[in-house]
């Protein structure tokens, strides 16, 4: 697996096992959601400070956003989708 997929995988492994909204980690690093998405999608080369804010942010070592996957192993699922409850309409 190459750099950036080791990347995209450990990232989003680590933010979902924690319970961190993906918006919440783009905040808490300074960059936008859709930047932090596309690191997830390996759309998008992170440079070595913002890995550090990220492993930072995520409570790891930044060598933990290289360790590679065991064999077989599934992707990473997404959080559930936070919804809004739907609004009233009064009759």
């Amino acid at each position: 697996m190459k750099a950036r997929a080791l990347v995209a995988w450990n990232v989003r492994r680590i933010r979902v096992d924690r319970g961190i909204p993906l918006e919440q980690l783009a905040y808490d690093t300074g960059i936008d959601r859709s930047h932090m998405g596309n690191i997830e999608l390996k759309k998008e080369n992170p440079t070595i400070d913002l890995l550090d804010r990220i492993a930072e942010r995520l409570g790891v070592h930044v060598s933990e956003l290289f360790v590679q996957p065991p064999k077989g192993a599934k992707p990473p699922k997404t959080l559930p989708k936070g919804r809004k409850p739907a609004r009233r309409i009064k009759k």
